[in-house]
């Protein structure tokens, strides 16, 4: 995979993550903090925050992985452009792939 590829879909992850670690802790501190004393009317609140918070990192989501998308598809149109072949996506190769998961 070539290193923009790679930098890119790693951008997009770090990005994902740190904004929705974020949003997350700030909604689970403060659910924490209200919870024993939440009113039905807050409950609810804190309830669509949390949804909020989980439709927000779904987002985040796809915006990154349409990056790390498009940013293979530049990478392939200048191979192209080189005369170069660009290798279909599954073709990728999986060497060094040790970390302990079922595929």
């Amino acid at each position: 995979m070539h290193p923009a590829a790679v930098a890119g879909a790693a951008v997009g992850r770090l990005a994902h993550h740190a904004v929705s670690g974020v949003v997350g802790g700030l909604v689970i501190r403060a659910a924490v903090k209200a919870a024993p004393t939440a009113k039905p009317a807050a409950r609810r609140a804190l309830v669509n925050g949390m949804a909020g918070g989980i439709v927000a990192g779904r987002r985040l989501g796809a915006a990154a992985e349409e990056a790390r998308l498009k940013a293979g598809d530049l990478l392939a149109e200048a191979r192209q452009q080189l005369g170069e072949e660009a290798p279909p996506p599954s073709a990728v190769g999986v060497e060094g792939h040790d970390h302990d998961h079922e595929h």
